[in-house]
C-alpha cells in the first residue's frame, strides 16, 4: 500500500474521531487528522536533524528536527510515536518516546490542520534513516539547530512544534534529558 492509501482517522476540533479516509483524500480535502513529532537525541544529547526527500507528500525537501508522521486509523499517539521514530531512524528497540505536549496545528496554507503530539526519545544506537524519507541527516548540538532556525527552510509544523516545546520547557515542563 502506498502512503496515499493509508487509512487515517479524521478528527474534530476536540480530537474526537468523526470518520476514516485514505491519507491522500484527507490531504486533498484539508481534513483534520493526527500527527506525532519525536525529537530524537543521541547519547551526546545532540538533536537528529534531517532534510526530507523531494518525493514526500507534505513539505518535500525541507529540513526537520523531528521524526514522525501521521497516526494511522485506530492507532494511539504513543504507538505511532514509537513506530515512526523507529521507521524513520532505521532502528529497533528504542525506548518508548516520552510525551511532552499536544496542540492543534493550523497550517494556513491550504493543507488544513492536525492534532500534533510532541515527544522526545533517546537514541543511543547508530541510525540508518529510510532513504525514501530522509535525503540528509546529522545529529547536531541544540545550539547549532537554533542557529540554523532562520537560515534553513524548515517544515512549518515541525518549527511550530519545536517552538512550543521550547516554551513548554521555559514554563517548567518536562526537562530535557
Amino acid at each position: 500500500m502506498n502512503a496515499a492509501e493509508e487509512i487515517l482517522d479524521v478528527v474534530d476540533e476536540h480530537d474526537r474521531v468523526v470518520g476514516r479516509l485514505p491519507r491522500g483524500e484527507v490531504y486533498a480535502r484539508g481534513l483534520r487528522h493526527r500527527c506525532v513529532f519525536v525529537l530524537a537525541r543521541d547519547a551526546e544529547d545532540r538533536v537528529f536533524v534531517h532534510r526530507r526527500t523531494a518525493t514526500k507528500l507534505v513539505f518535500p525537501s525541507l529540513y526537520d528536527m523531528f521524526v514522525g508522521g501521521v497516526v494511522g486509523a485506530g492507532e494511539s499517539y504513543d504507538d505511532a510515536a514509537l513506530r515512526e521514530a523507529e521507521e524513520e531512524l532505521g532502528v529497533r528497540g528504542l525506548p518508548r518516546p516520552a510525551p511532552r505536549l499536544k496542540f492543534l496545528y493550523e497550517d494556513g496554507g491550504g493543507r488544513g490542520s492536525w492534532w500534533s503530539a510532541v515527544y522526545e526519545v533517546r537514541c543511543a544506537v547508530p541510525v540508518e534513516p529510510q532513504a525514501e524519507e530522509v535525503a540528509w541527516h546529522a545529529f547536531l548540538p541544540e545550539r547549532e539547530v537554533e542557529a540554523r532556525l532562520g537560515v534553513w527552510e524548515w517544515v512549518p509544523d515541525g518549527l511550530a512544534a519545536y517552538e512550543r516545546l521550547r516554551e513548554h520547557r521555559r514554563a517548567g515542563g518536562a526537562p530535557r534529558r
